[in-house]
């Protein structure tokens, strides 16, 4: 059987194609399916033993002995998987405190960048005329605070800030030798390589999470039952993106 997927024949998008990351939370559900499948865990086996026993009961020396213990052995399966829901459940918390300690850690790391740029302001401001741009960043920024809901957007704001601000000080050769504004510009690039690592091992979690969810039967049925939904994975602003695109040299 040929591949379904052919990179050496084609076909071949030459144009390019840029991919966006869905701002899409996904509810997990179960069908009819699941449950008839949870049913089934307790009751096939127990079936299947009272009708052996009810056709076979005269040739059985203990038909009700029979019975008994092969109920009570079939049902065995649903208990096993209700301690495996108990697992999956914990493994959830567990994997759930791991994404929050780790969009913890790039909160951190932001409201790191947010104080430097603060800081550097402070001191480039009396010496050369700002843009007004950097400024009212600089006041929403020190006004607000870092959480999963605008994480990427201060994120992009700290961007936007320090580019408008950095080629302001490159235009100072006296503001660029200050040595605090060199040490900020430092920390800052410092700050963006740290982000960019804690960005990877957050989005690997994300992942990680949004793939368990709906792995059937155990931890989606789980998942269902909890309410869980897909996580969206730390992104780069469209600026961002835009000016990856341009020349660097």
């Amino acid at each position: 059987m040929a591949n379904l997927l052919d990179e050496v024949t084609g076909p071949v998008n030459n144009s390019g194609r840029d991919v966006h990351v869905i701002d899409r939370q996904l509810p997990v559900e179960i069908g009819f399916g699941s449950t008839l499948f949870q049913i089934a865990l307790w009751v096939v086996i127990p079936i299947l033993v009272l009708l052996y026993v009810l056709v076979m009961g005269s040739t059985l020396q203990n038909p009700l002995l029979v019975g008994g213990v092969g109920c009570l052995l079939g049902i065995l399966p649903g208990f096993i998987f209700i301690f495996m829901k108990i697992s999956a459940r914990n493994y959830f918390q567990q994997l759930e405190q791991r994404i929050q300690a780790e969009a913890s850690n790039i909160d951190n790391y932001l409201e790191q960048r947010v104080q430097i740029l603060q800081n550097v302001v402070g001191l480039v401001e009396r010496a050369v005329d700002l843009d007004k741009d950097v400024m009212k960043t600089v006041a929403a920024l020190r006004s607000g605070s870092v959480n999963e809901d605008n994480r990427s957007d201060v994120n992009a704001q700290i961007n936007t800030a320090f580019g408008r601000l950095f080629p302001q000080v490159e235009a100072y050769p006296e503001l660029k030798a200050h040595n605090a504004i060199a040490d900020a510009m430092q920390q800052n690039s410092y700050l963006q390589r740290e982000i960019t690592a804690a960005r990877t091992v957050y989005n690997s979690r994300v992942t990680q999470w949004n793939t368990d969810i709906f792995s059937w039967p155990t931890k989606m049925i789980v998942a269902a039952q909890q309410g869980y939904t897909t996580r969206i994975p730390f992104t780069a602003s469209a600026e961002t993106r835009e000016a990856a695109r341009g020349k660097f040299f």
